[in-house]
């Protein structure tokens, strides 16, 4: 049997997978990884990108890359419910953060964009770039057959499904990056919360040009509200894959009525009634079925074992959040392992894993399965009800436009129901705004802020230990650049500004004194980068020789308000407990 010893063996090269190879390659550390299939993602599934993981694209350097497949960003701006392409338009929204009242938030939040593109075409690019840089032993068209840990090392069994050859790895650590079924979830014990198959879908992938039909008010997700069929939201969705000639047709079934007819003949049928043109040409590239799941793992680690993606978090696609959550799953344990593995911290580090993006996890489950719901109160608003034929849908939907106090009701009702659903398309908060509570931080001694609006709308900048660090342009030698683009890179960033002298020179010390490689970025006038805007001054919660500690991921490890001997001092002890060291 042949035998691999590696660093890290990563099992699944979905997103998630994906993202942590990348990132493991970036850094330097060689791992292995599996895929039990022979190449990326064969169809569209997820395609939703928000800001949150194309800034770990940016920071690994992929995001220019990844634009180029892409969509781009205004040609997300409209949500569309109506009878059919071609039929009645019920209500629009503008989404993704692309309407006037919110394209701001999200242009201050981030210095990047989010984007639509398929994972079919994101998995390739991350791939490409994992081979060049030559870190990773790929193993694709092998499947883990078995495992055991101690507390020296992980050893897995793999199979080559195109030969039988059997292979042994032995891994210092492993990752479960093996999706919705996976064994290594499984095999580990970890408990599961909530429940499996509640509902049925299908995905049909479609070729169709709809140009004539969607130009005027381009989009990501069209709704089918047909009257008569009130299951779920009407006749199903389309989700543009490209522009505008590929497309997803979703839709969902009751599984009690018995399984829909699923030949080419019936589900173009289907479609070619949703469009309302005869006379558009539809090619079936790809039919899969899937069930809508709400749970996650009370828990991602298991001794030298940590799990993301689908095998932890199962739930439906409604808020764009599955494959972002995989990526920045990915991004934050890679640094750990990183940091780890080359001895620069202590294993308590990988516990903060877990912590830290276990209550990720359950927002994002809770948030994607009340989405769902929230979708009911659009068919109550137009008094669609099971049952109905189609003269009584369409009957009810003259109601709600006309001039009758019933359909002035009516109108209230659907208004407020469209504005619900800002809580799936356009919820900056969920997408961005997390704030991490573990061991991998350090408190400052100040209360966590407040937030002014809604979180799960509304993204809130704040320097506060376990939060997101906040964007803002800084400009150097005549480059405007983010703080996102001067930490990151694997390293702990010390951040601090005029008056901040002695952190520099703390910083030098513990660099002597432990081999780590921390570096200081002084911002302000006449420093290494200039606060152009003065958003900086703006967000930063300290003064101007404080100090903001900035981890790999971005994410504030602490800070200090202001510089004393005092607080000085405690740098030692800060990065010392966010890095486990002794």
């Amino acid at each position: 049997m042949n035998k691999i010893q590696t660093k890290v063996l990563i099992v699944g090269a979905g997103p998630a997978g994906l993202a942590t190879s990348l990132a493991l390659s970036r850094y330097g550390i060689s791992h292995v990884l599996v895929s039990k299939y022979p190449g990326t993602a064969n169809s569209p599934r997820a395609h939703i990108t928000n800001q949150g993981s194309m800034e770990v694209f940016r920071s690994l350097g992929v995001e220019e890359e990844v634009c180029k497949v892409a969509t781009r960003s205004d040609w997300m701006a409209n949500n569309v419910w109506s009878t059919g392409f071609s039929g009645q338009e019920i209500a629009r929204l503008r989404t993704w953060g692309q309407g006037p009242e919110r394209k701001s938030d999200y242009d201050a939040a981030s210095p990047t964009s989010m984007c639509n593109i398929g994972q079919h075409e994101l998995e390739p690019v991350l791939l490409r770039v994992i081979d060049s840089l030559g870190i990773a032993e790929r193993k694709f068209y092998h499947e883990l057959v078995s495992f055991e840990q101690d507390s020296n090392e992980v050893v897995a069994e793999l199979r080559c499904r195109e030969t039988g050859d059997l292979v042994e790895v032995h891994a210092d650590y492993m990752i479960g990056a093996d999706g919705g079924r996976s064994m290594i979830v499984e095999n580990l014990g970890l408990e599961m919360l909530g429940a499996m198959g509640l509902g049925h879908a299908a995905n049909i992938w479609l070729e169709a040009d709809l140009s004539h039909l969607v130009a005027h008010r381009p989009g990501v997700l069209y709704w089918m509200m047909t009257p008569g069929n009130e299951y779920w939201v009407g006749g199903g969705t389309f989700i543009n894959v490209k522009p505008w000639n590929e497309w997803i047709m979703l839709f969902m079934y009751d599984q009690e009525r018995g399984e829909p007819d699923f030949s080419d003949e019936a589900l173009i049928d289907r479609a070619r009634k949703l469009i309302g043109d005869p006379d558009v040409q539809i090619k079936i590239k790809a039919k899969s079925k899937w069930t809508i799941n709400h749970c996650v793992a009370t828990n991602y680690s298991k001794g030298r074992v940590h799990c993301m993606g689908d095998a932890v978090h199962r739930h439906p696609p409604a808020n764009g959040l599955g494959s972002n959550t995989c990526v920045q799953d990915g991004f934050n344990i890679a640094w750990k392992l990183k940091y780890v593995i080359e001895g620069k911290a202590g294993p308590g580090l990988l516990d903060s894993y877990s912590e830290e993006r276990q209550p990720v996890g359950k927002q994002v489950v809770d948030r994607a399965i009340n989405s769902v719901h929230n979708m009911a109160a659009l068919n109550e608003a137009l008094n669609f009800r099971e049952g109905q034929t189609r003269a009584e849908g369409q009957r009810e939907l003259d109601i709600t436009f006309s001039d009758t106090p019933v359909g002035a009701e009516r109108r209230k009702q659907l208004k407020a129901a469209v504005e619900l659903q800002n809580y799936q398309f356009n919820c900056h908060g969920v997408e961005l705004g997390q704030r991490y509570k573990s061991r991998a931080m350090v408190s400052d001694g100040t209360p966590e802020p407040q937030y002014r609006r809604d979180p799960e709308l509304y993204y809130q900048p704040t320097t506060w230990p376990g939060a997101r660090l906040p964007h803002a342009w800084l400009e150097r030698d005549k480059e405007v650049v983010s703080t996102h683009d001067v930490t990151g890179q694997g390293q702990f960033v010390l951040l601090t500004g005029i008056g901040g002298d002695d952190w520099a020179t703390e910083v030098e010390r513990i660099n002597a004194e432990t081999g780590l490689d921390i570096k200081v970025v002084r911002i302000g006038h006449g420093l290494d980068y200039e606060d152009i805007y003065g958003d900086w001054m703006r967000l930063r919660e300290i003064n101007d020789d404080g100090c903001v500690l900035v981890r790999p991921d971005h994410f504030v490890a602490w800070r200090s308000v202001y510089k004393s001997d005092d607080n000085v001092r405690k740098l030692d002890g800060v990065i010392r407990s966010v890095l486990d060291l002794r």
